[in-house]
């Protein structure tokens, strides 16, 4: 691999502006979610490098909070959905509604016509609502009645779910999953983050009083500049490693896809331009892997263990990574 000296000397989009909204965007958020800063980390990186976010995890961490607070910090347009079983896909993409005054049909775009789109608890709605999202999620555009209505940008999708609880639940086909960049857990915070937690609520909530440190426009900038960021080919090379180490691997029924490989790639640049690098190193693709990969691979039956299905992927790709030589 080229040294890092050559790397540093092609690089020349990491500005101080572009970092200090970075900064910023990262800090605002963190007034809100306490001692998590990977979780928010990886939820900028998602915005940034044009992809979604999947937020799996028990209730009551934060799920719905950071996106609300990744919303509240951009200066743009939100919406929530709240995902229920009786969830029609009209209610989501929208549907055209006849106007007796003017004797046409008039387009009335649904909730999934924002920059930031929250999904909640999306695992409660059917499989019929769930794929409604399939197109708008990756080809930022809503195919109604022979009609195709672009959506704003940015864009991003922002799905919770509960991975313990079972009833009244639709998993999330691969095809969907396939869909998100990334999937994270926020965890439990620590006792002095939960006493800050506490004291930060004792006279109000944080999140009324985040403002918008970016817009619309400059997150737009960014997804332009994460483009440019520098990966050499031998890290090109670890990265289909990896790659190939998930389609051969006798632990997994279903390997890395194409658009994972593509997801992780683009993911490694924008985090080395949240680390104000203009090149990717070999730690961004290692820091990755898990909130790329984990939820697009599927562990054989023969492999399954009293683990759930999130911690055995996980638990494979620790073992892949292992056998997997890092580029010097």
């Amino acid at each position: 691999m080229r040294s890092l000296d050559t790397l540093k000397g092609q690089a020349t989009l990491v500005t101080s502006d572009a970092i200090e909204k970075i900064e910023g965007l990262q800090l605002a958020i963190e007034t809100v979610i306490r001692g998590k800063p990977e979780a928010v980390r990886l939820g900028i990186v998602a915005l940034i490098a044009g992809g979604h976010l999947l937020v799996e995890d028990v209730p009551g961490v934060g799920k719905t909070t950071l996106a609300q607070a990744l919303a509240r910090a951009l200066h743009c347009t939100f919406q929530r959905i709240q995902f229920t079983s009786d969830l029609l896909p009209s209610d989501v993409i929208g549907l055209s509604i006849y106007n007796q005054h003017t004797s046409v049909f008039e387009w009335k775009p649904g909730p999934i016509f924002a920059n930031v789109v929250l999904a909640d608890e999306i695992n409660r709605t059917t499989p019929k609502t769930q794929s409604a999202l399939l197109e708008a999620m990756a080809e930022r555009n809503v195919t109604a009645e022979g009609v195709t209505h672009p959506l704003p940008a940015p864009f991003i999708v922002v799905a919770t779910q509960n991975p313990i609880e079972h009833h009244g639940t639709y998993p999330l086909p691969e095809s969907q999953l396939d869909r998100f960049m990334l999937r994270l857990r926020i965890g439990y915070p620590s006792t002095e983050d939960e006493k800050q937690i506490l004291r930060d609520r004792e006279y109000g909530d944080p999140l009324a009083d985040l403002r918008p440190v970016m817009t619309a426009a400059e997150i737009v900038e960014l997804q332009g500049s994460v483009a440019e960021v520098a990966v050499d080919d031998a890290l090109v090379d670890y990265l289909m490693r990896i790659v190939a180490a998930t389609r051969d691997s006798e632990m997994l029924d279903l390997g890395v896809s194409p658009r994972g490989t593509l997801s992780l790639f683009r993911a490694a640049q924008a985090l080395a331009l949240t680390e104000e690098r203009s090149y990717c190193i070999p730690d961004d693709i290692k820091r990755l892997v898990i909130p790329v990969f984990a939820h697009r691979i599927l562990v054989s039956t023969r492999f399954s263990s009293s683990m759930r299905r999130s911690q055995e992927a996980e638990a494979v790709l620790k073992e892949i990574m292992k056998t997997v030589s890092v580029p010097l």
